[in-house]
């Protein structure tokens, strides 16, 4: 009876007793579509056909081939990337995984290369940040693997290996899944920062996902019927070619000021709204904020300020928020030079309350400004969606923050 429960288990694994199936994800960030894919599965093995815009518009052709316990066994990917450079455009991927290593080779027309790294026996997956067919697999295989040994508690780790050549660089990392019981789950990578969460069915299908608590803030839905990608990934392609080439789906901006006749600067990237909930929502109170996307806002002035009625020395600084229902903070931390997501309280400079107010009409980009009323006055001014923060700034300032 135990050899007959472990064979069943092997073909529940591999899914060679389910039906061919047709279907699809697309991932929304707001109102605007990111990703589609087209998918079609027959027992083990999936063959996809996806888009995305992240920002590079990029199609694949993909086929994968599942091993007994829902991880990769084999994989080939061909990607094609409209605005890179003919001989960069086309790109062929075949990774195959043994029971100790991963062995991946890419190649496009100028060169061919080839990695080998130990997975020592772990569950392993590919990642590509907005293909969800994907996704769906850390959470099937992860599941099952919970199933078939409960003792081991609600979390399973995987590794993941990486076909865009962004990552050519990287070894094999690390993630997570957990089981929330009740259809959901969560996970975890280390290109993801914060916890992605699904929704799947008995059958491990994916049925929705959410980025909300993650810094990739889609939401994805899974089709009953596959997208035309083909379609979708030429007027993707198209929309891309006439804005001049690849854009930042937050793009990076600076704001420059002058008072007292010394300079003032932010470099900041710029979210878009998208039609999403912004203040306790996409920006839940009570939690720092990077104001604004990307890179850590900095702050930069070549003369001591007082911003808020806090003197600041001059020196470069990073600039964060605090929302809460009844307001918002402005902190001024002294490191600099980090991404958004790597806050520090112990190298806060200060904290200074900020005015709050609506805006006139709803701004769609999140915008900072630095407007100047006279040779030594100025507003500092954030405005996004809705709402409208602003402290004043004035020349002059004192000492500089205490080494740390």
């Amino acid at each position: 009876m135990r050899h007959f429960a472990a064979a069943l288990f092997l073909v529940a694994a591999c899914g060679c007793g389910r039906p061919a199936e047709h279907y699809g994800f697309i991932a929304r960030l707001g109102r605007d579509t990111i990703s589609v894919e087209s998918v079609a599965r027959s027992g083990n093995t999936i063959t996809s056909d996806e888009v995305d815009r992240f920002p590079r518009v990029r199609q694949r052709h993909t086929q994968i081939t599942l091993g007994a316990d829902g991880g990769i066994q084999h994989l080939v990917m061909d990607i094609t990337t409209p605005s890179e450079p003919a001989n960069e455009r086309e790109r062929h991927v075949v990774a195959d995984v043994t029971a100790d290593s991963v062995i991946m080779t890419k190649s496009d027309k100028e060169s061919s290369k080839r990695w080998a790294y130990a997975s020592h026996g772990a569950l392993v997956v590919a990642h590509v940040p907005q293909m969800y067919s994907l996704y769906e697999l850390y959470f099937a295989a992860g599941l099952r693997q919970l199933a078939a040994h409960p003792v081991t508690g609600d979390t399973v780790g995987l590794r993941q290996f990486y076909p865009d050549r962004e990552f050519d660089r990287f070894p094999l990392h690390h993630a997570t899944v957990r089981s929330l019981g009740g259809g959901k789950a969560e996970v975890w990578h280390d290109w993801l920062a914060g916890i992605g969460e699904a929704t799947v069915d008995s059958s491990y299908r994916m049925l929705h996902y959410s980025g909300e608590r993650t810094t990739y803030k889609v939401e994805v839905t899974r089709l009953d019927q596959p997208p035309d990608v083909a379609a979708i990934g030429a007027q993707f392609a198209a929309k891309e070619t006439a804005q001049g080439g690849v854009s930042q789906l937050s793009v990076r901006d600076t704001v420059r000021a002058t008072l007292g006749g010394d300079s003032l600067l932010v470099d900041y990237a710029r979210p878009l709204a998208r039609g999403r909930e912004l203040l306790g929502k996409l920006i839940p109170y009570g939690q720092v904020w990077r104001t604004g996307a990307n890179a850590a806002t900095q702050f930069r002035t070549t003369a001591p300020v007082t911003i808020a009625g806090k003197a600041v020395p001059a020196g470069t600084y990073t600039l964060w928020t605090l929302p809460r229902a009844d307001g918002a903070d402005l902190i001024i931390n002294s490191q600099s030079g980090q991404w958004g997501t790597e806050y520090d309280a112990r190298r806060d400079f200060a904290r200074v309350p900020l005015q709050t107010a609506k805006t006139d009409s709803s701004v769609e980009r999140f915008t900072i400004s630095m407007p100047v009323t006279d040779v030594h006055h100025g507003t500092l001014v954030m405005e996004w969606g809705p709402f409208r923060w602003s402290a004043p700034i004035v020349a002059g300032g004192g000492e500089p923050p205490a080494k740390r």
